[in-house]
């Protein structure tokens, strides 16, 4: 976002990917399902199985709502920065071509959220 100042402005950026030690930034938001109201950040190794990231990181974040049990990852229909994307969850991060700071949304077909509200 730009900045309009009244001076010069010097800004240092301290989320860049060197200032996490050869890890990485993933967002992820779960659509139609509001009960996680904000999108959640991942710190992930570009090496990981994007697999390995839904099974181990993203599943005990989702485990608080009651639809997180009948996720059918296979199923799963993806957006990478607001455009379709199919993941290989065999393949890593880095073979996904996710980089620092993606934001990835995904929905799961016949799952409504909280009652079928959406939440």
């Amino acid at each position: 976002m730009p900045v309009a100042a009244v001076k010069e402005y010097v800004g240092v950026a301290r989320d860049t990917v060197a200032n996490y030690h050869g890890n990485q930034i993933l967002y992820m938001c779960w659509d139609g399902h509001l009960m996680l109201a904000a999108p959640f950040s991942l710190l992930v190794s570009p090496e990981m199985k994007f697999g390995d990231v839904l099974t181990g990181m993203v599943a005990p974040i989702l485990q608080v709502h009651p639809d997180a049990a009948h996720i059918n990852w296979a199923e799963a229909r993806w957006e990478k920065d607001d455009e379709p994307w199919t993941p290989d969850p065999e393949k890593s991060i880095r073979d996904n071509g996710l980089h620092h700071k993606d934001f990835l949304r995904f929905s799961t077909p016949g799952l409504k959220g909280y009652r079928g509200l959406g939440i």
